[in-house]
């Protein structure tokens, strides 16, 4: 079992940056893609990025294209979120998630982080 657990979040205002980090216990999440969701409050979970494993491309939703990237660190079984230009509707509970299904469907998803929270105050 891999566990996942997220750094990184917190208060910002809008305009500015947060990294949000994902460190996963087992050397196995090398063999797994990693994304990341976010769910806002009253609102249901929504894909944000994810990483392919094997070939390194990455999909990103239309929402954050341009503003969020995601990137990962195999040797330090690390993934990372840099959010840039961040925006009050961003304000969110932050998961990273691994699969072995490159997807965007939160329901593809095997093992989750407990999340991190991201506000952005206007």
């Amino acid at each position: 079992q891999v566990q996942l657990v997220e750094s990184g979040g917190g208060l910002v205002q809008t305009g500015g940056s947060l990294r949000l980090s994902c460190a996963a216990s087992e050397r196995t999440f090398n063999t797994y893609h990693a994304g990341w969701f976010r769910q806002a409050p009253g609102k249901e979970r929504e894909f944000v990025a994810i990483s392919n494993m094997f070939s390194g491309t990455v999909l990103t939703a239309d929402s954050v294209k341009g503003r969020f990237t995601i990137s990962r660190d195999n040797a330090r079984n690390t993934i990372y979120l840099q959010m840039n230009s961040l925006k009050p509707e961003d304000t969110a509970v932050y998961y990273c998630a691994v699969s072995r299904a490159y997807s965007s469907a939160a329901s593809s998803m095997t093992y989750w982080g407990k999340g991190t929270l991201v506000t952005v105050s206007s």
